[in-house]
């Protein structure tokens, strides 16, 4: 099954500032949600000053909100499908997106402006990451490959062939040396980012490895599939080290918080879950999406969490008081 579609439904065109979530596991309030795509919710990601969010939707478009307010500040309409993934420059000047049209696109943060289309894949982009220098972009795609991009010229770098089928998930790891991917091919994969070099090839799960993260010191690596789990391994030697079960829908997004001591998942289920990075407990689960949930960010000081989903909206919760 193809990761990256799903059915759309209608518009509501406001923002809702949410009273509180009924999760009994936990008094994490939903502080805000967000409404005002007119589809799924693909990816969200806070702004490294914590003070704006973005957005990626299945219809098409982007978009970049006030994280305290819920306002919409700027839509970024260019892609001609579904935008499937979006990243936000180390800086916070640039805004990134991959797209179901078979491009990427780099945009100015402030003006929406479209500064660069990357053309080069042969068929369409999942997933989208910039350099912890901000000088380079990865890509992953549907035609089994990963690409890195100059951000400056649009020039391709790189092409990382390996894996056996569509590459779902990229991204670096915190000192931009290294890349690692997640397939549908059931694998996950780390690459020297400056040659290509397969590294390590992570075999475990049962299904498609949908999303892979790095932990802050990039030590540690985490991947989620459609077998409904959430792995954490040795990034260096690739020895796992948890087998996390608690979804009851494949897993869908996942990433660590800035103090590298907790991870989020997204799943199916239309739950997001937090979770003890080093113990593997299961420490929250959030309700109140109505749908699939695709995708969760951390805010830069870990205190709150966003989460995008099937259901049009996303959602910020205030993590302040959990464990």
């Amino acid at each position: 099954m193809n990761r990256r579609h799903v059915l759309a439904g209608s518009a509501l065109l406001l923002w809702v500032i949410t009273a509180c979530a009924g999760n009994p596991l936990s008094s994490v309030r939903v502080q805000l949600t967000l409404i005002g795509h007119s589809s799924a919710i693909r990816d969200i990601v806070f702004s490294p000053d914590g003070k704006r969010l973005a957005t990626a939707s299945q219809d098409g478009t982007a978009k970049v909100w006030d994280a305290t307010t819920g306002k919409e500040l700027l839509a970024l309409i260019g892609h001609t499908a579904e935008v499937t993934s979006i990243a936000v420059s180390p800086d916070g000047a640039r805004l990134a997106t991959a797209s179901q049209d078979s491009t990427a696109k780099v945009w100015d943060a402030a003006t929406g402006q479209d500064l660069l289309t990357l053309k080069g894949h042969a068929g369409p982009v999942y997933r989208v990451a910039f350099s912890p220098d901000g000088k380079r972009l990865a890509t992953a795609s549907q035609d089994a490959t990963a690409k890195v991009w100059d951000v400056s010229t649009g020039q391709e770098l790189l092409t990382l062939k390996g894996h056996a089928d569509e590459v779902l998930g990229v991204v670096f790891s915190p000192d931009g040396t290294r890349l690692a991917t997640s397939s549908q091919d059931a694998t996950a994969k780390v690459w020297d980012a400056a040659t290509g070099q397969i590294l390590l090839t992570l075999t475990g799960h049962s299904d498609a490895v949908v999303d892979i993260a790095f932990s802050p010191d990039g030590k540690r690596l985490a991947t989620v599939s459609d077998d409904q789990t959430l792995k954490v391994w040795d990034a260096v030697t690739g020895q796992g080290l948890l087998n996390l079960s608690g979804h009851t829908g494949a897993v869908e997004g996942v990433v660590f918080s800035p103090d590298g001591k907790r991870l989020a998942t997204a799943s199916y289920d239309q739950t997001a879950k937090v979770w003890d990075a080093v113990s593997g407990q299961e420490l929250l689960t959030l309700k109140g999406h109505t749908g699939p949930v695709y995708a969760v960010a951390f805010s830069p000081d870990g205190k709150r969490l966003a989460t995008g989903s099937q259901d049009k909206t996303a959602k910020v919760w205030d993590l302040s008081a959990s464990p």
